[in-house]
């Protein structure tokens, strides 16, 4: 059953979670803490990136295993995308998380050269197709960007498409990682030819239930459905940084159990 409150109750009581939650010490257990790793633009967003990309199922294997690809990556991935020899691959081949392999690893550092290379970057093909309240249309033409070099059909499934119904949640949250900024020292905030007013919220298992409770969202599925009612909601409580209730909704269905 949905939690009956006013709206300015429920401003103040989700506020409040925001402040408890978007604090760095909930860094360590977050796949965050990856591109915390690194100082320069080009080697926190390949990381950030990377992360995401893997950011399914338990937190700390993501963990685990996106410090293992920074490993593969001499731990300067920018560096490797841009200048990798053919044999410098062949170290990638044995990773795995979940369905995403070693094969898609390697096409993965080769659909990003080709960003690099091509389209001037990553936070440049996503601020060319963005939309002054939504970075969804943007989402779609990164992955057309990104497969148009030749590449192995299966990794295509590693990149969600909101035009295709999906709440793309992993590069909803690399966008919030890259975009919003504020003092507190968790999100980066490095993209500054975007605003956090563009993003829409990563919407999982955990921030999907949280939201329902709330009455924040009805719809059952978390597809691109459910996110434009989430956002629209979240938008009513701050059109300007919609997404730092991402920290609230899921702190409370993580870590408190809500």
């Amino acid at each position: 059953m949905p939690v009956k409150l006013t709206k300015k109750d429920l401003k103040d009581f989700l506020d409040n979670k925001v402040e408890q939650y978007n604090h760095p010490r909930f860094i360590e257990s977050d796949p965050i803490q990856i591109p915390h790793q690194f100082s320069k633009k080009e080697d926190i967003e390949i990381a950030a990136f990377l992360t995401a990309t893997i950011a399914w199922g338990n937190r700390k294997s993501i963990i685990n295993n996106a410090k293992r690809m920074m490993l593969l990556l001499d731990n300067a991935p920018h560096e490797f995308v841009m200048q990798h020899q053919e044999s410098d691959l062949e170290a990638l081949l044995p990773f795995v998380h979940r369905t995403f392999n070693g094969d898609d690893f390697i096409q993965f550092i080769a659909c990003l050269q080709h960003i690099y290379k091509n389209h001037n970057g990553l936070e440049s093909v996503f601020s060319k197709y963005a939309k002054p309240d939504s970075l969804q249309e943007s989402i779609h033409q990164f992955k057309n960007h990104f497969f148009e070099i030749e590449h192995l059909p299966r990794t295509q499934k590693h990149i969600s498409d909101p035009l295709k119904n999906s709440a793309a949640k992993r590069i909803n949250m690399l966008l919030r990682w890259m975009v919003r900024h504020d003092n507190n020292g968790v999100d980066f905030g490095i993209w500054k030819s975007l605003t956090p007013a563009q993003l829409s919220c990563p919407l999982d298992v955990h921030s999907g239930n949280v939201a329902r409770k709330l009455g924040l969202l009805k719809r059952k599925q978390n597809d691109a459905k459910a996110l434009f009612e989430l956002d629209s909601a979240l938008r009513q409580l701050d059109k300007n940084d919609p997404v730092k209730y991402d920290f609230a909704l899921f702190g409370l269905g993580v870590f408190e159990g809500f």
